[in-house]
């Protein structure tokens, strides 16, 4: 078992940042070698599942999720999301949690105040079917920097962004 924790501090607001990040198609523009599926219809809410089908040919698996937890931020605070994984090749779950960080914009009697930033934590705790003790330290290790550069992706600035 892979238990990791990942943060990020991105000048998006909370609630682009929330869209971003639980946009489950966008996923697969910024992990390699992956496609998702959502199953259920729109919009995400508890009970939504969808399958992000990784790898090539006869190495690719599907890891199906369902979402759980649904909490969007409202009025400026902070959203939670928890994924429960129910693969039969891998089993766990994973949470983010989009919290305003930083200045405010606009601080005054006469003005609306706006974070200018958030702040993304993503937990996950990752169980692989039949794969040894011993291989849960380079898979912790992959497991940060995919995760890692998927959020970096996620939360890109750019035109290509989104």
């Amino acid at each position: 078992m892979v238990l990791f924790s990942l943060e990020r501090l991105s000048s998006l607001p909370t609630d682009l940042a929330w869209q971003r990040l639980t946009d489950w198609h966008r996923h697969a523009d910024v992990v390699p070698l992956t496609r998702v599926t959502v199953r259920t219809p729109p919009p995400t809410a508890e009970g939504t599942v969808f399958v992000a089908r990784s790898g090539v040919g006869p190495l690719a698996f599907d890891d199906p999720m369902e979402v759980v937890v649904w909490q969007p931020p409202e009025s400026g605070g902070a959203g939670r999301c928890r994924l429960v994984k129910h693969g039969s090749l891998v089993k766990g779950w994973a949470e983010i949690e989009v919290r305003p960080y930083g200045d405010v914009v606009g601080a005054g009697p006469d003005s609306a105040s706006m974070p200018v930033a958030s702040r993304v934590l993503w937990r996950e705790e990752l169980r692989v079917h039949r794969l040894p003790g011993f291989c849960d330290r380079p898979l912790g290790w992959v497991s940060r920097r995919m995760f890692g550069r998927a959020m970096d992706g996620l939360l890109e600035e750019t035109p290509s962004g989104r």
